[in-house]
């Protein structure tokens, strides 16, 4: 009986359980999604057009019925729409693996999307980069901060 209090007292202030607002189950099933799909991308595909691929994030719709799997590639335009061209061909192979591997009453539709996250972080470091070239002439014309005399010495 003194167990069952202990347990009921920890979960009513919240000690040692997860938060249901703080990490949804979507956001566990993406992760999962995740690793899997890169895995099957990785070893199960034999389409050459899909081996530059890198699987960088899942996006899950709260009812776990659409999957956006975000990923990577280092080609270059026309290369680039080939390879969306092999994932879109293979995405019922990379669905029906998934179902092999996980156990969820619906499995969800694999929309493969491009993730921009890559480019735009290099644009912004770009642009960081620039405005501290923009800063240096300053502090290159000779303005120095000089070290802070101590008290009393001043003469």
């Amino acid at each position: 009986m003194g167990a069952t209090v202990a347990y009921e007292a920890a979960r009513q202030a919240g000690e040692g359980m997860m938060s249901k607002s703080t990490y949804k189950r979507a956001d566990r099933v993406a992760d999962q999604i995740r690793m899997e799909v890169a895995d099957i991308l990785m070893r199960k595909i034999k389409d050459p057009r899909v081996r530059t691929v890198t699987v960088t994030d899942v996006e899950l719709t709260a009812d776990l019925r659409i999957a956006y799997v975000f990923v990577t590639t280092m080609e270059q335009e026309a290369a680039e729409r080939d390879v969306f061209a092999g994932l879109s061909k293979a995405s019922g192979f990379v669905r029906a693996e998934l179902g092999r591997r996980l156990t969820l009453r619906y499995l969800p539709e694999i929309v493969f999307k491009k993730d921009m996250t890559g480019p735009r972080g290099d644009r912004v470091l770009k642009l960081l980069d620039e405005l501290h070239v923009d800063d240096e002439p300053m502090g290159a014309a000779g303005i120095t901060e000089s070290p802070a005399s101590p008290v009393g010495t001043d003469q």
